[in-house]
């Protein structure tokens, strides 16, 4: 029987052997990315087995889900970020549970995310996403009104505006991408200058497509199938 650990440690070293090539193809280095385990639908044995073969930084798309393993990895030192879609009325729980949210996309969410902060005596570090393509059923601020909502948070004493997140289309060829992370970059860059603040977080690049992502600037990538296998294979 193939031993799930084993398998997650594997994939582990392919995606440092593929970070390792895409740095060195433009001129960076492995140890600039930062790599977010996408454990959603996955078990917490497989958050565990990720960790103990060197991740991090963990990524969930639900609060719900998440408060039901978060109890069965608490002893683990590790960053967990929300990197789904946050309905406002659970705002408070996610900065509860939550040490990251990088799915910030309109001003209501900020509010709620600050004042919940607030209560919880942190500073929540945040990301705006930003939706780049025309696909409706995709969450994030349009570019249009980018500005606006980074004008607007970044005064919040409990949310710490760090950088932009998106989730570009799909596309079976991953070179066909590479003008929506460069705009990501290019976005970021913008509003770093306008808001005269450092913005350090590009958020961009999954499994399939992330030395792109790389390539055109990513400080940070989330991988899930190429580290856990399809969902729920892990468990």
């Amino acid at each position: 029987m193939t031993n799930p650990s084993a398998v997650i440690a594997a994939n582990w070293a392919q995606i440092q052997a593929r970070i390792a090539s895409a740095t060195a193809r433009c001129g960076r280095r492995a140890d600039e990315i930062t790599v977010v385990a996408v454990s959603k639908t996955h078990s917490a044995e497989a958050i565990v087995a990720a960790y103990e073969a060197g991740l991090r930084h963990f990524g969930e798309n639900r609060v719900q889900e998440w408060e039901s393993k978060q109890p069965k990895v608490a002893d683990l030192d590790a960053t967990w970020h929300l990197i789904g879609h946050l309905q406002s009325n659970k705002a408070r729980r996610a900065a509860h549970i939550f040490r990251r949210v990088d799915s910030l996309d309109d001003l209501a969410l900020g509010k709620k995310l600050h004042a919940a902060a607030d209560a919880e005596g942190k500073c929540l570090p945040v990301l705006i996403e930003v939706r780049l393509g025309d696909e409706d059923t995709k969450s994030g601020v349009a570019e249009t009104g980018l500005l606006s909502l980074a004008t607007s948070i970044a005064p919040f004493a409990h949310l710490e505006f760090v950088g932009l997140m998106t989730i570009p289309p799909f596309f079976d060829e991953p070179e066909q991408v590479r003008p929506y992370f460069r705009k990501l970059r290019e976005l970021r860059d913008d509003l770093s200058r306008r808001l005269s603040r450092a913005l350090p977080v590009l958020s961009m690049g999954m499994s399939h497509d992330f030395e792109i992502a790389i390539e055109e600037g990513a400080t940070e990538i989330r991988v899930g199938t190429a580290l856990f296998g399809p969902r729920g294979s892990a468990a």
